[in-house]
């Protein structure tokens, strides 16, 4: 009929994207995994960046002051390893500290190339140069105030710590005619003296027994070196453990019984209080206490006190052939022109306690030692041109040197120092200055294998000890001891005679070696003044002294006198 009827249809169409989905769901996941990789990856660069740059510096930072903290002295860190370590010198290799072991600083990046770094180098240098300018005496306040203290953190700085007691060798070396050296060389005594210290230092170090010889001071003129055997209170107890353990083999009834009241009677002062405890240390480490242990029983001590003087008598012949010193020898402003001035140590030791420590304020603190046994010293070092001789040793530290040591010694007098009563004799080991040294000398690692291998037989074969004596002989010595007991004895006109002997036999071996520095003496030179110089010192001196009083010993001589040098 032509009539238009709409039409109701739908038409439904079915997908299958699960093919679609699953790529889009693995591609997502590739690109998360690939972001997490990413960021892991640029952290993990963050991270080692940071470690490299910051952490791994502070870390080693910290070591550095951990490791000073534990042991001031020990020398800094190496870092340069472009040098063959076997040419290094003993004074270079001791305790070295390679603080490098878990930060990879070994490669091609030297310290110095940030900023982190340049403050480990500060960090290493300021506590290097603490080390040098205290050393052994200002131990004790480098590592207090570098341990850390309250709960990691470091307190605030106190350079004034209580000082503590010790036991150890004390040595003095001064340089001859120091002030004639000073006036002649102005500002260049300052070369002078750093080169003798060059030398001294470095057999101190190398000679020094188990790393105990240091040098705790420069005077200018003079050096102090300490060789520590050890506070007093652990010599003593460690004195007292091996008391113990060779006195107790049998523990019968009656031990246990003391042993049972002594603990009893301990816990029943414990429970009052510790006032008893402190005065009983107080009594244990008393100055009798103290003064009277015999270091000589120690064990190794007669090592430690070989090796010591030795550090001596090697530093002795090393002045004497070191080019740098025989170049001193020759500058004209030493010796006129005519070689008259010569480069020369004097050397004082004594043994006993000192009180070690800081002394001043928080303005200005010195480290040092303070002891009647460090002024004792200073006065063998004195002494020395008193007796005509280049060394002087304390009857303390003859008594703690080995035998074959004790035999090369020479006794010249018996005497007291001011300000104690105290008798004792002083020793002379006989050093005469050789022209020819130089033909003893040895390489630094020669040398340290001389150090390591010694035994007391050195004193009778060493070539520098050997050639240092070869003046001395026994008829001469035989003389000397009976003219020295005679003037001990009060027979000063016997005593005159026999070492005016005694110092003529000298004379005629000093022509027959020529031994003598001659060869700066003009012809218009007295003969006598030829004659004492070719003399013995001692010799001169005891017959001076007793002639000087008249020949005769006094009414109240008792076989001494008082050392008047300073």
């Amino acid at each position: 009929d032509g009539e238009i009827v709409p039409a109701k249809f739908s038409v439904y169409a079915e997908y299958n994207e699960s093919l679609s989905v699953k790529r889009t769901i693995l591609v997502l996941f590739v690109l998360q995994l690939g972001m997490t990789a990413f960021v892991l990856l640029g952290l993990s660069v963050l991270r080692y960046d940071a470690g490299r740059l910051v952490l791994g510096p502070l870390r080693r930072m910290l070591k550095i002051v951990a490791f000073y903290a534990k042991n001031p002295l020990s020398p800094p860190p190496q870092k340069d390893l472009d040098f063959d370590s076997s040419e290094r010198s003993s004074f270079q290799k001791k305790n070295e500290a390679y603080l490098y072991d878990s930060d990879d600083e070994t490669n091609d990046k030297q310290l110095g190339t940030f900023e982190t770094e340049q403050l480990i180098n500060a960090v290493t240098k300021i506590t290097d140069l603490l080390r040098k300018c205290w050393g052994v005496a200002g131990a004790g306040i480098i590592s207090s105030n570098l341990t850390r203290q309250e709960g990691g953190l470091s307190t605030y700085f106190n350079p004034t710590v209580p000082g503590e007691a010790v036991y150890a060798l004390f040595a003095f070396a001064a340089i001859d005619k120091f002030q004639s050296h000073l006036h002649a060389l102005k500002g260049d005594i300052m070369i002078l003296i750093n080169d003798i210290a060059a030398v001294l230092h470095e057999e101190v170090y190398r000679w020094g027994y188990e790393d105990r010889g240091e040098c705790n001071k420069n005077l200018g003129g003079a050096f102090l070196m300490v060789y520590r055997i050890g506070a007093v209170s652990e010599v003593v107890e460690k004195r007292e453990k091996a008391e113990a353990v060779i006195f107790s083999k049998r523990d019968t009834a009656k031990v246990r019984r003391r042993r049972s009241r002594r603990l009893t009677k301990e816990a029943n002062s414990a429970s009052i209080g510790r006032s008893k405890v402190r005065v009983a240390d107080s009594d244990r480490f008393s100055r009798s206490h103290v003064d009277n242990l015999d270091l000589s029983s120690l064990p190794g001590m007669r090592t430690f006190t070989d090796r010591a003087l030795l550090g001596l008598l090697k530093t002795f012949a090393s002045i004497h052939r070191d080019k740098t010193i025989l170049n001193w020898n020759n500058d004209f402003r030493l010796g006129a022109g005519v070689r008259a001035g010569y480069v020369d140590l004097r050397f004082g030791m004594d043994a006993g306690w000192a009180v070690e420590g800081a002394v001043g304020s928080l303005y200005k603190i010195d480290a040092t030692y303070l002891s009647p046994h460090v002024n004792m010293a200073s006065r063998m070092m004195s002494a020395t041109k008193q007796y005509g001789v280049y060394i002087l040793l304390s009857q303390a530290v003859q008594r703690l040197l080995s035998e074959n040591a004790q035999d090369k010694l020479r006794h010249l007098d018996t005497v007291t120092v001011k300000g104690s009563s105290v008798q004792q004799k002083i020793y002379t080991y006989d050093a005469k200055v050789r022209e020819d040294f130089f033909l003893y000398s040895r390489t630094e690692s020669q040398a340290d294998l001389d150090s390591e291998r010694y035994t007391p037989q050195i004193w009778n074969t060493d070539q520098d000890l050997v050639a240092m004596r070869t003046h001395v002989f026994s008829e001469f010595m035989d003389v000397f001891n009976r003219g020295r007991d005679e003037y001990l004895a009060g027979n000063w006109p016997r005593a005159i005679q026999l070492l005016k002997s005694a110092d003529e036999l000298m004379y005629e071996r000093q022509v027959e070696e020529g031994y003598s520095r001659s060869n700066y003496w003009e012809e218009d030179d007295e003969d006598e003044e030829k004659r004492v110089s070719m003399g013995d010192g001692p010799c001169q001196r005891l017959i001076a002294f007793m002639e000087d009083r008249g020949g005769e010993a006094p009414d109240n001589w008792r076989g001494y006198r008082p050392l008047t040098s300073k």
